[in-house]
């Protein structure tokens, strides 16, 4: 196995470095014994955790999904997702770090079916995406574990409809990747014959881009999916022991902990790689949705930080004033790459105008990682907390362990908290009201408790 392991350089997080607002040696003495419960309460919990075994669990699983990419890959020239939340994030993440940032618009060098991932239910968007397709050389993912989500469900009825429409085989033209035993989309697969994979019911959505949720969309993109199980799996190898100053995801959290209880309740993820840019953006539902809870440390108290997406060098010239100069209120954790999978130099093209003639020679890679240690030189003047991640490339070993980083680390900052980091309770009631207003049975006394709601007073709408 390649043991191209990332690294977590956590100096920046420390007094010693960034002063009385950075973690003193006193303070991690002071929280030594509650993280040291914690890891080891993670160990008692591992096999109730659905997504530590995923990499290595189900090898079969994985080979069917590479045949199915396969026979995708012969029939279809475009392959479009159909989800929400995790079972959009973790595709969009994946196929956006490891192909082409062209991809789809690659006119040659791609002989594979250029891949959408549709996670909204704008009508301008899925107006928009069918202008583009040719629904006979189109196969389309459709995943929900339960069938009944509104956002997706909606989409696919539009996508039924035009391949009905079309006189086009929905059986065919449609994978169904949803629960193993129940739910409306099953019925549907029974119907028309669809192939199926399965989300296992101990994987939750933002937890599934190891599971056929993700994998599929990126085999199908010619993503080389066992080296990103491989990956997952040797960061969950390295992160398999219970002392939190050795586990890598564990050290994370709690610099992420003692940071939160300082008064940094805002977690900024900043990649210095344009392909890493959607990772930020799992990454941002990941934390939220996780931690956000209104019953931590066992009472009725909010907890939480509040996750930010940033790109470097791009928010260097947006968010930075506000993370050097701004409130105390905030970790920035760096993510940067030792190589990069390509260069460009740049020419000496004005050799008359001296201001810019010093870039000429360097590279644009060059300028990535010296901005990158800038504004990390710059926040650490500042007093700023900050941490970096880095990967020696971003390529498929890299990115799992990425993944399952954060997977184990979001699980052990909840542990800390003392929250269930593994459902969504709050995201339920804009479900519930959303069936209720569209007249869905079993939610009559829904609506009527939102029909009684007070109504907006004209006078504080201008």
């Amino acid at each position: 196995m390649r043991k191209e392991k990332i690294r977590l350089d956590y100096n920046n997080m420390l007094s010693s470095r960034v002063g009385d607002k950075g973690i003193t040696p006193e303070e991690f003495a002071a929280f030594d014994a509650e993280l040291t419960a914690a890891a080891l309460r993670m160990e008692e919990k591992k096999a109730n955790m659905g997504f530590r075994s995923l990499p290595t669990r189900a090898p079969e699983v994985t080979e069917d999904i590479i045949a199915t990419a396969k026979a995708i890959q012969a029939d279809f020239d475009t392959f479009v997702v159909l989800g929400i939340g995790g079972s959009a994030l973790g595709p969009l993440c994946v196929q956006t770090a490891l192909n082409h940032l062209r991809y789809n618009e690659l006119k040659e060098g791609r002989k594979l079916p250029r891949i959408y991932v549709e996670d909204n239910v704008d009508p301008e968007r899925m107006l928009a995406l069918m202008d583009v397709l040719d629904l006979s050389k189109t196969c389309f993912n459709v995943i929900s574990k339960s069938g009944t989500t509104s956002e997706t469900m909606s989409q696919f009825m539009v996508v039924a409809d035009a391949l009905k429409k079309a006189g086009l085989d929905i059986g065919k033209h449609v994978v169904i990747t949803t629960d193993k035993v129940k739910g409306n989309l099953l019925k549907i697969a029974r119907e028309y014959g669809n192939k199926t994979f399965v989300i296992p019911d101990d994987i939750g959505g933002r937890f599934s881009e190891l599971t056929p949720v993700g994998l599929l969309a990126a085999a199908v993109a010619g993503i080389d999916v066992k080296a990103l199980l491989e990956g997952a799996a040797y960061m969950e190898e390295l992160c398999s022991g219970t002392d939190y100053k050795t586990n890598m995801a564990y050290m994370d959290g709690a610099l992420q902990y003692i940071a939160y209880k300082k008064g940094a309740n805002v977690s900024v993820m900043m990649p210095y790689a344009d392909s890493l840019k959607y990772f930020a953006d799992w990454y941002a539902q990941l934390w939220a949705e996780s931690l956000g809870r209104n019953n931590g440390y066992g009472k009725g108290i909010n907890v939480g930080q509040t996750p930010v997406k940033a790109l470097g060098v791009t928010d260097q010239h947006s968010q930075i004033q506000l993370y050097v100069e701004g409130p105390y209120d905030k970790v920035i954790t760096v993510i940067g790459v030792d190589d990069y999978r390509g260069d460009v130099v740049i020419p000496n093209s004005f050799p008359e105008i001296d201001d810019i003639v010093f870039l000429a020679g360097h590279t644009l890679g060059e300028l990535t990682k010296t901005e990158q240690f800038a504004t990390c030189y710059a926040l650490n003047r500042a007093g700023r907390m900050n941490k970096t991640i880095t990967l020696p490339e971003v390529n498929e070993f890299t990115l799992g362990q990425l993944l399952q980083l954060f997977l184990i680390e979001t699980a052990y900052f909840g542990e800390l908290c003392g929250v269930y980091p593994f459902d969504q309770p709050g995201v339920e009631e804009g479900k519930n009201a959303t069936y209720a207003l569209f007249g869905r049975k079993g939610y009559e006394a829904k609506r009527a408790e939102m029909e009684a709601a007070p109504k907006a007073d004209a006078a504080y709408i201008l």
